[in-house]
């Protein structure tokens, strides 16, 4: 029987300002030498205070059978997950404060859009939850002057609970790599790979910081 947790609030709250700062400190949860030896462009895209952005860049995608499986079961759950086979897809990320997260809106091509919301809880549990109710606990590292955020498992949140989902159920586990390019270009790179069936999802690009501020 699934033990339900309370899940932090991720939605929006009504007549927040768009010139709030971004309330997700990462920096906090890396250890400090780590955090030390990324880039400065990377370091501010992720730190507590920085306010909405966007980012513009194309993405080279790929899919499995079994992530196009995948892929249209989740549309029950708004469709977070893109099956696609791209070369040089253009995709925008509106990047904005949202309640006691950071959303991250993604318009991938002319028919995908996906947001989620990232969010810490009290106990320094990292969250990133789809509107359409699908989400990851996530760990986060640095690998040679990279950010790494890792799933460790799945949920799907129901009201303000998240009930967990067994990793043969999900897509796989979840890699997505933030690695600068130069001061305002950096590489995003996503990988699934499930337990049973391999690689199910691979999407990587490179993306332009504008470095405007947007609020």
């Amino acid at each position: 029987m699934y033990r339900t947790l309370r899940l932090a609030g991720s939605a929006e709250p009504a007549g927040r300002s768009r010139r709030c700062t971004s309330p997700l400190d990462i920096a906090r949860l890396v250890h400090p030498s780590d955090w030390g030896r990324l880039p400065l462009s990377l370091c501010r895209r992720f730190e507590a205070g920085h306010g909405p952005a966007a980012y513009r860049g194309t993405l080279t995608c790929d899919s499995s059978a079994i992530g196009a499986g995948f892929a249209w079961l989740s549309r029950a759950f708004g469709a977070p997950l893109a099956a696609m086979r791209a070369t040089d897809l253009p995709v925008v990320v509106d990047v904005r404060p949202a309640g006691h997260g950071v959303a991250w809106s993604r318009q991938l091509g002319p028919a995908q859009f996906v947001r989620s919301v990232k969010s810490i809880l009290p106990d320094g549990t990292v969250l990133e939850r789809t509107d359409g109710g699908l989400g990851m606990v996530l760990d986060i590292s640095v690998e040679d002057g990279t950010l790494v955020f890792t799933s460790r498992s799945f949920f799907v949140a129901i009201g303000p609970w998240r009930v967990p989902i067994p990793a043969v159920l999900t897509p796989g586990r979840c890699r997505v790599e933030h690695q600068a390019v130069d001061d305002t270009r950096f590489r995003f790179t996503l990988t699934m790979v499930h337990p049973l069936w391999g690689a199910t999802f691979r999407q990587t690009g490179v993306f332009t910081d504008s470095q405007k501020d947007l609020s």
